[in-house]
């Protein structure tokens, strides 16, 4: 269903001399995207560390409550969790087909980018694509699940979409306070996070869409918030809006920490991956995403490794 290109690891493939296998994607995509992704590591772009205006609330570390009038309480115990009902044509690979090969190239990503989390500061992943309907939502979801699937890693799920409340649909959470919520000041000091127990994830939802999402975001209260996650949890994985179309994108991408970029074979257009790229800045450009591949590499073999080691296990048994 999905196929995963990381072009982190054919640039470092390259600088070591090690020959692999190339996944079978449009060559346009390959070319942009290692080049995006070669400048980024050849020539790492060093940012000095600026003073910032002080924050309008007190970043408080994850041994104190969300609500600042009660900071004996780890905030963790103020998480209200929910059930998920998913719907009927939700795409949660991670979860509902562990054992396929969508779900392991997710689990694959997800490797890449804890091997890369070790080299640098990296925990704020923004998902994003050129148009809307290349699957970006789908792929933030399944990472998050991916990602939060080792328990000693805490792993937060942003909709950061506030015009389409894409996840919060999909997942039945119902109509519940988010993000825009939050930005708006109208749920007090407390930040409207759920635990979602059945993916192993935590969420904050989009929330109601406000009339004016940019001006919303662009009102100061947004920046202090991800680095109060920041210090919470161990990924933060942003669902954001297209970069092409809207000027929202431009907003998250100054306080993430890396980018993923999703395109969609038969749907992505050449040249809307082009001006895609060229919207992104390179220090932050970590690879590109494939959806809807129609040539998945090994999927015959993984298929058939699959099937014998079921018949395996099951004859063992017995």
């Amino acid at each position: 269903m999905s196929h995963i290109f990381d072009a982190l690891q054919r640039a470092e493939a390259e600088r070591s001399g090690v020959e692999l296998d190339a996944f079978d994607v449009p060559t346009e995509l390959l070319e942009m995207a290692e080049s995006a992704v070669r400048s980024q590591i050849v020539e790492p772009v060093r940012v000095p560390v600026l003073p910032v205006a002080e924050p309008e609330f007190p970043v408080i570390d994850t041994r104190t409550l969300i609500q600042d009038t009660a900071p004996s309480v780890s905030p963790w115990e103020s998480f209200e969790s929910l059930p998920v009902s998913l719907a009927p044509y939700n795409r949660l690979v991670s979860v509902v087909e562990k054992d396929g090969l969508a779900a392991e190239k997710f689990r694959f990503l997800a490797v890449r980018l804890r091997h890369l989390q070790q080299r640098r500061a990296l925990k704020r992943i923004l998902i994003t694509s050129t148009m809307p309907e290349e699957g970006k939502s789908m792929v933030a979801a399944n990472l998050a699940c991916t990602l939060g699937s080792r328990r000693q890693q805490k792993t937060l799920l942003l909709e950061g979409d506030l015009r389409r409340q894409t996840l919060q649909r999909q997942m039945g959470l119902g109509k519940i306070p988010g993000l825009s919520e939050y930005l708006e000041g109208t749920v007090d000091a407390k930040v409207p996070i759920y635990r979602l127990d059945a993916l192993g994830i935590w969420i904050m939802p989009a929330g109601h869409v406000p009339p004016n999402p940019l001006e919303l975001m662009q009102a100061g209260r947004l920046s202090p918030l991800i680095d109060r996650l920041t210090t919470w949890f161990d990924w933060v994985v942003i669902d954001s809006p297209p970069i092409l179309p809207l000027a929202d994108t431009s907003v998250w991408t100054r306080v993430a920490d890396g980018i993923l970029l999703v395109t969609r074979q038969g749907t992505t257009d050449k040249e809307q991956l082009k001006r895609g790229l060229e919207a992104i800045e390179p220090s932050k450009m970590l690879g590109a995403i494939l959806n809807s591949s129609t040539k998945v590499a090994h999927s015959d073999y993984y298929q058939r490794y699959g099937q014998e080691a079921a018949a395996a296990e099951s004859k063992s048994a017995e």
